[in-house]
């Protein structure tokens, strides 16, 4: 096995552009997921129906927060994953476990995105 070194850690500006590097992988593991994919889709139709309901500036500013919540909610259940595949290679009720609560974390973001809808409707 090779032997590794800790890399040097970044200060101040390239501190910043290497964590932006970061996050663009990040973003191109998470599009390998096609749920992620799928909420995409819904991001991109939610806009569309807010439009078609003759929502307020604020719905569109709250749907904006809820889609970036959602995003960082998917990224965190697919890293749990990732952990978790990493740790068993069979099952483990740990395992399904982590993998059931990371789901439900994702479904109630895009619960509260039903919910602005469901006011955006009915107020």
């Amino acid at each position: 096995m090779a032997d590794r070194t800790k890399p040097v850690r970044k200060t101040g500006l390239a501190h910043f552009f290497a964590a932006a590097g970061y996050s663009a992988g990040g973003l191109r593991r998470l599009w390998q997921e096609s749920a992620f994919r799928q909420e995409m889709l819904g991001l991109v139709a939610v806009p569309v129906l807010l439009w078609a309901l003759d929502a307020s500036a604020l719905h569109f500013l709250v749907f904006a927060g809820l889609a970036l919540l959602v995003i960082a909610l998917e990224a965190l259940n697919t890293a749990i994953e990732c952990l978790v595949d990493h740790l068993t290679g069979d099952w483990a009720e740990f395992a399904r476990d982590a993998k059931d609560l990371g789901s439900l974390a994702v479904l109630c973001g895009l619960l509260c995105h039903a919910l602005l809808i469901a006011h955006a409707a009915f107020a």
